[in-house]
């Protein structure tokens, strides 16, 4: 009798709220078993992630720790490996929002923001890399933003993470590739994610609409729905790309011209 093959197994930074709790939910109706790591120290917020894993069918190995720390990632990394056999998908997704002008920005505003939108991206990927290229198989799928192409005014911190992080892809995607090792990003546009809750006014969520050839904002399950559908063995020969999932937002180049 033939053996159904083991569940894939993926790991999220950032799983608790936004993308990473959409994108854990919809894993694991895909039949995925899940882990992740999220900041909160609240044992109720892990719990019930968990539990909400399990009733989709998944398995979940849900833990308190910070992207920013290395010594959280690694753990991380090192705890679903040994208890699962390996790693098939890592989702950099945590993040944080910084909006400040650049003439105020102080250094420990760039090392801040840096090192969690940056450098959490960087120690993820490296974390898994340790254990997919012994096993030639593994994704990594970086989750970026629009705005590395489209900056905001009073961004430029996240904004230069988010361009960091089309050059760490692109490389990685290079390096990685002889070890069968794919390398990706996918880059939202306006999503309503707790996030943006704090820098998005009614006039900002109207240009948005506005803007968007769909003439919505986008929500975290359809994000969650991409990054699942690059990170399948569907999707096995794409490497290096930077794929946008923003409703057409960044094709708008309309400004009013008079008819004529």
């Amino acid at each position: 009798m033939t053996q159904s093959p083991p569940p894939p197994r993926i790991v999220i930074t950032g799983v608790s709220r936004g993308i990473g709790r959409s994108l854990a939910l919809s894993a694991a109706s895909a039949g995925y078993s899940v882990a992740g790591i999220h900041r909160g120290t609240d044992p109720a917020v892990s719990a019930e992630l968990t539990g909400e894993i399990e009733r989709r069918g998944g398995r979940a190995l849900i833990m308190v720790g910070d992207a920013g720390v290395t010594d959280d990632v690694e753990h991380l990394a090192k705890t679903v490996a040994s208890e699962w056999g390996g790693i098939d998908l890592w989702v950099n997704n945590a993040a944080r929002l910084l909006v400040k002008p650049f003439m105020e920005m102080q250094d420990a505003d760039w090392e801040s923001i840096l090192n969690s939108n940056l450098m959490g991206y960087i120690r993820g990927a490296r974390a898994a890399a340790r254990y997919m290229i012994p096993a030639r198989s593994g994704s990594i799928i970086n989750v970026s933003s629009v705005v590395a192409e489209q900056p905001p005014t009073d961004m430029t911190g996240y904004v230069t993470a988010k361009g960091g992080i089309t050059g760490l892809t692109r490389s990685l995607a290079v390096e990685l590739g002889q070890h069968d090792v794919t390398v990706n990003a996918v880059a939202p546009g306006a999503t309503e994610t707790p996030l943006n809750t704090g820098a998005w006014t009614d006039e900002v969520r109207d240009t948005y609409r506005d803007r968007i050839p769909l003439r919505r904002i986008g929500t975290p399950e359809e994000i969650a729905d991409a990054i699942l559908a690059v990170g399948s063995q569907s999707s096995r020969y794409i490497t290096g790309q930077i794929i946008t999932v923003d409703g057409g937002l960044h094709l708008n180049g309309s400004v009013g011209h008079q008819r004529q």
